[in-house]
């Protein structure tokens, strides 16, 4: 609950700021004119961002989708989020801690997001219970650091003998772990965002100065550590740490925070990067993208072309060779080799986080070098990636966004989860309103997204209202509002998946052609009330996976289509639906059925049975399709005769089947005398897993033919990047040792250990025992089967 002392405080500050500017933050791109920023670009900038108060949102699914996390918003506690804040800072918590990852060695990250969060929204609605909300944690914060006496701010555990042993030179990192800490210095970067955001969006001079206290602590931390453990210490995900001590510097005009940011440079990564080497298959996907967002920021203020060399060839990596047809990227967190998606389609895909960051690379790279290539990612990404990610009902998101064929979502829960892509989906659907324009240097006006919206461009006197129910329909309504006739250029971005716009400015069509950043530009004396009509016509395509080009996904216009498979997991002997056509062209294998909700059907071409397709992005608890497999009329026969080889398989081998454990199922696990130390358990790929952590064992009892050879049969995941070595034994005889890391592709693994016939002989059951390898873990084993031979 928030202390009542402060509400008047807020109330009066809420009256004092209702007028003041506020300026992008989150990964702040350059403003025209901004006062506040003392460190100005080097490098021209073309196009420049608007504030969040400059554009409202009108109805829309984006709007239904800030809505309801806005509701989602009000609904945490900030005293939650602040309790090991206090509590490690010698403090009385004012309320309890949140679970999941709040709750662990990330403890405090959703702070700096939700500060984030409430900052954007209150810039772009001035609604004061959020301006209250910002005031309340910042205040909190800075008594925690007032405290502590050092200027950190933290509330991740044993963070003090971490930090100490950093400042020591004592540096332990496996990646994700620093001395023996969950990414720390990824938490500290998530608050200090948070408080720039704070002071940039709110005015809050309090949350800039608790910034600098803890930019200043990061200083003093890592003053006298080489390059070499410096480059040690990067082995760990760092975050944005490089680039919210640049955005520091900028604010400040101090350059000991550029110089700082600079220790935050993984020559490991970038420098092969700026070579034009892609290095990124087998890389964690959000670990990189935050060191590049800084190299972009950098370039702006320092004019550095190394810098501007990583992000421009990172940008063309990763949404070129990396990206599915989402414009999400990765699989497990990781990124695969260049074009190299087919393989890896599962429950796994494309982590939210890593759009949310590459969307704020994007508009880095729009600000110097405008163009419509640019911006066709981002809508291809914010329709099909992020907007999908969210459960419009109740604002609940995605850790990752399945692109399973036959898959299903997962989403959060309110209180109980508090992953990353919680924290940046928080943020996510506030900030639909920041690149829908963009203002040139040279006084034009950029329209890169068509999402209804009304933009007041109050230094010229002029607003715009656009008006549409794109995408279901393809024509889009430019009102221009000027207090006197205005010359300047208008410029609307041709999108890549149209081919022939038309355009009018009040009944008068006007030449439609693009310039080289592929904007219609509409150049003229602009008058109160003028409308520009606009068509961008709309078709079905599909896209195929680059590594095959028979397995296809298919869009209308923005938009990806789903097929959707009802609520429960598709029938396996059914199996998913596949298309089967000589046709190539998507417009005579479905027929629209309704355009208000934008569904589709197949049309005597999908196997077992036809399918319904609608937006991706509004899909929630089905099960669904965006990748198919398309067969022409002789290639499905031979298809057909794999599948029923692959039956017959599946039927022999349930014929030699002595005995099944289903993992992580009570009685299962009772029937087979099932007992462990140090297990963990969960669900993934629709199935059940069992796994141990520190040490521990699995241990369960199977039948056995006494008279013949055994075949024991675990079922393991592929692509896990973690430390999976164990042995197997068969009653405390070792059978064989393994490590599932050597499974590289994202799929089940049935793997056969053959038991000597002297373990079984005379025998009708054994005892198999999964026994973890020093600092490794057994499993997760996704199933054990015992066959005669």
């Amino acid at each position: 609950m928030l202390i009542k002392k402060w509400f008047k405080l807020n109330l009066c500050l809420v009256a004092c700021l209702a007028g003041a500017q506020t300026i992008q933050a989150q990964s702040y791109v350059p403003e025209l004119n901004d006062t506040r920023v003392k460190i100005k670009p080097v490098v021209p900038v073309k196009a420049y961002s608007f504030n969040l108060k400059d554009v409202q949102l009108l109805e829309s699914p984006f709007k239904t989708a800030m809505d309801a996390d806005v509701k989602y918003l009000l609904s945490i506690e900030p005293d939650r989020l602040l309790s090991a804040f206090r509590s490690h800072s010698g403090l009385t918590p004012k309320g309890k801690m949140y679970e999941g990852w709040e709750s662990s060695g990330l403890a405090g990250h959703t702070l700096g997001h939700y500060l984030s969060a409430i900052s954007m929204h209150y810039a772009s609605t001035r609604d004061p219970e959020f301006l209250k909300r910002v005031n309340y944690i910042v205040k909190e914060l800075d008594e925690c650091q007032v405290a502590r006496k050092t200027g950190y701010v933290g509330a991740i555990p044993k963070e003090d003998t971490i930090w100490a042993e950093v400042a020591k030179g004592e540096i332990r990192s496996r990646g994700f772990d620093l001395n023996g800490g969950w990414s720390p210095w990824y938490t500290v970067h998530k608050i200090m965002a948070g408080l720039l955001d704070a002071y940039l969006y709110c005015n809050n001079a309090e949350a800039l100065k608790v910034c600098k206290g803890m930019a200043n602590w990061t200083g003093e931390t890592i003053k006298n550590l080489d390059d070499e453990k410096l480059q040690k210490m990067l082995l760990c995900e760092y975050g944005g740490m490089a680039e919210t001590l640049t955005n520091l510097y900028a604010i400040n005009g101090d350059k000991k925070y550029l110089e700082l940011s600079y220790k935050f440079y993984d020559k490991k990564i970038l420098d092969p990067l700026s070579q034009k080497q892609d290095i990124l298959p087998g890389k964690h996907s959000n670990t990189q993208i935050p060191k590049i967002i800084a190299s972009a920021r950098r370039y702006e203020l320092t004019g550095d072309k190394k810098d501007k060399a990583i992000a421009d060839f990172f940008w063309e990596t990763i949404v070129n060779h990396h990206s599915y047809a989402t414009g999400g990227n990765s699989n497990y967190e990781y990124l695969s080799d260049a074009d190299k998606l087919n393989d890896k389609l599962t429950e796994n895909t494309t982590e939210t986080c890593n759009t949310y960051n590459m969307l704020k690379l994007t508009r880095h790279l729009f600000a110097v070098e405008p163009s419509a290539m640019l911006m066709d990612y981002y809508e291809k990404a914010l329709y099909n990636h992020i907007l999908a990610s969210q459960n419009h009902t109740d604002g609940m998101m995605c850790y990752f966004v399945p692109l399973r064929m036959g898959g299903t979502k997962h989403y959060s829960t309110p209180f109980d989860d508090f992953t990353c892509c919680v924290g940046s989906g928080m943020e996510n659907h506030v900030k639909y309103n920041e690149s829908i324009y963009f203002k040139g240097t040279d006084g034009s006006l950029y329209v890169n997204l068509f999402i209804p919206s009304v933009l007041n461009w109050a230094s010229k006197g002029l607003s715009v209202k656009q008006q549409s129910s794109f995408p279901n329909d393809d024509h889009i309504t430019f009102t221009v509002n000027t207090k006197k006739p205005l010359t300047m250029a208008i410029r609307i971005r041709k999108p890549k998946w149209t081919a022939n716009p038309t355009i009018s400015i009040n009944g008068k069509t006007q030449n439609a052609a693009t310039d080289d950043q592929g904007y219609i530009v509409l150049n003229r004396k602009w008058s109160n009330n003028d409308k520009i009509e606009f068509t961008t016509p709309e078709k079905l395509y599909t896209e195929a996976m680059p590594d095959n080009a028979n397995r296809r996904a298919v869009f209308y216009g923005p938009v990806l289509l789903a097929g959707v498979l009802g609520n429960t997991e598709p029938d396996p002997l059914k199996g998913v639906p596949v298309f089967v056509t000589s046709e190539t062209d998507p417009n005579q294998w479905l027929q629209m059925v309704d355009k208000k909700q934008l569904s589709f059907r197949t049309v005597n071409i999908s196997k077992p049975e036809e399918v319904t397709l609608i937006p991706f992005n509004q899909t929630q608890n089905q099960y669904y399709s965006v990748y198919w497999d398309v067969f022409t009329p002789q290639a499905w026969v031979v298809q057909q005769k794999a599948y029923d080889e692959q039956r017959k398989k599946q039927q022999e081998l349930e014929a030699r089947t002595l005995d099944i454990l289903r993992v992580g199922e009570m009685q299962p696990e009772r029937d087979h005398n099932f007992s462990s130390e140090n297990a963990t358990t969960g669900e993934d790929h629709q199935k059940k897993w069992r796994s141990t952590e520190n040490g521990g064992f699995l241990q369960y009892e199977m039948k056995v033919d006494a008279n013949a050879q055994n075949t024991l049969i675990n079922s393991y995941w592929g692509m896990d990047n973690r430390g999976r070595k164990f042995d197997i034994l068969i009653d405390g005889v070792k059978l064989a040792s393994e490590d599932l890391n050597q499974y590289k592709e994202s799929r089940f693994y049935d793997i056969s250990y053959t038991l000597p016939i002297e373990l079984t002989k005379g025998k009708q059951k054994v005892t198999v025992k999964l026994l973890p390898q020093k600092e490794n873990s057994a499993g997760p084993v996704y199933g054990s089967r015992m066959v005669k031979n």
